[in-house]
């Protein structure tokens, strides 16, 4: 596991899974509760295939200073930190062909930072994007998490997931569990972020111009899989291409059969090389 470092004169987190002599390269982006060690499985697969990656370590989540943990004042704080860490990379890595890729939270803000930047690189990959969520919020935590936002828009708002719904891997549901930099709650501001980034979404999809990979889980509890089909049905770009994993739930990158999502996407990388 690759030790976390700063992009220099500047507070963002990464790690980075290094190649010799890299054919490609990869920046992900975790989700929700998640941080930049859930790639570990991606990167170390990813070094054999002669390709790097890179992982940001959202502000707000894993071992970044930011405080409350779970909060972020505005995605704008995202797509600053992802621009500076690309450019990073692109430096690092000259004439290298860059592709992006974000699971679940980290799809939708990955995916709205690509709407922005779609020059920058070569393509986008969505992993359990979260174009809608999927998860069942009592109505009393709704009331609670509205009234947040008019008095405290910092509180934490309790997630209703458990490892097992991300993983059938039984040791990484045990090593989420234990592991203190994984986090089941989130603001309410980051919340309604969230909600603002999907209508954003919703509106602006259509502008996309980036070959695109979608993968999605057939047993997903976190968010809703049919609207990221949806979603990736309405792209407008003619190299697309979507995959579905009937028996995989969300977490598709720690999840049992995790190797075959890895082949799917050097299959698919490597056709765009």
């Amino acid at each position: 596991m690759p030790e976390i470092k700063t992009v220099p004169n500047s507070d963002i987190l990464y790690r980075h899974w290094s190649a010799n002599n890299p054919k490609a390269i990869f920046l992900g982006v975790h989700g929700l509760g998640a941080h930049s060690d859930r790639w570990n499985f991606f990167g170390n697969f990813f070094i054999q295939k002669e390709i790097s990656s890179y992982a940001i370590e959202l502000k707000g989540f894993g071992v970044t200073k930011d405080r409350p943990r779970g909060h972020i004042d505005s995605f704008k704080t995202y797509y600053r930190d992802l621009l500076l860490l690309l450019y990073f990379i692109k430096k690092a890595n000259p004439n290298k062909k860059v592709f992006l890729i974000g699971e679940s939270l980290g799809g939708l803000i990955t995916f709205l930072f690509a709407l922005k930047h779609q020059k920058l690189v070569s393509g986008l990959i969505l992993m359990s994007p979260a174009f809608k969520n999927g998860m069942t919020f009592s109505l009393l935590t709704q009331l609670d998490a509205f009234s947040a936002l008019l008095y405290n828009p910092k509180k934490q708002i309790e997630m209703p997931f458990t490892s097992a719904m991300c993983t059938r891997d039984e040791q990484q549901q045990n090593f989420m569990d234990q592991d203190s930099r994984e986090l089941r709650t989130a603001s309410a501001k980051l919340i309604l972020n969230t909600l603002l980034g999907q209508i954003e979404a919703g509106f602006k999809l259509k502008s996309l111009q980036l070959p695109t990979l979608t993968l999605l889980s057939g047993k997903d509890y976190l968010i809703d899989a049919k609207e990221g089909k949806k979603m990736h049905q309405k792209f407008k770009h003619q190299d697309k291409a979507l995959i579905e994993y009937p028996e995989m739930l969300h977490a598709l990158y720690i999840d049992s059969d995790r190797e075959k999502v890895f082949q799917d996407i050097l299959d698919w990388t490597e056709r765009r090389l």
